[in-house]
């Protein structure tokens, strides 16, 4: 069983600056919404892991970034009961100050299910406003420079 998420924007600035943003994952409570806290067991790497939670009252998960294609995109995956959950995140120049951002969540195994029915809405819904938080942190690190 598989099920699949995906959500995109595209955001004012440079590939670069939304790459050190969103990548800088222990930060994300300073200006995502959605996050709550975030730890990593190291610098961004692949094979490095790491903890989130989100706000409100669901549990935190474990993760493992398992692919860095730096300034392009990643991979982190976290575990779920007799399944994983595998979230892709994709950056693009657009080359005219615009960036296409993506990120894909797909889920294999039994929770597939689950995950569409408690999670799937609540992440469609939330999406826009976590992008447009990562664009609005982007432009405060490069004024800040």
């Amino acid at each position: 069983m598989t099920y699949r998420i995906d959500c995109a924007a595209v955001l004012t600035g440079t590939a670069q600056g939304i790459w050190n943003t969103w990548t800088d994952m222990v930060s994300y409570p300073s200006w995502d919404p959605r996050e709550e806290a975030v730890t990593i067991d190291g610098p961004f790497a692949e094979g490095v892991t790491g903890f989130s939670k989100q706000v409100g009252p669901r549990a935190g998960s474990t993760f493992r970034i398992t692919r860095v294609d730096p300034i392009t995109g990643w991979t982190n995956e976290c575990p779920l009961p007799g399944g994983r959950l595998v979230i892709e995140h994709g950056i693009r120049d657009d080359g005219d100050g615009t960036v296409h951002v993506a990120k894909s969540y797909e889920v294999y195994g039994p929770m597939s299910v689950l995950f569409r029915l408690f999670f799937a809405r609540g992440i469609r819904s939330e999406a826009p406003s976590t992008f447009a938080a990562l664009e609005t942190e982007a432009r405060r690190r490069a004024s800040a420079k």
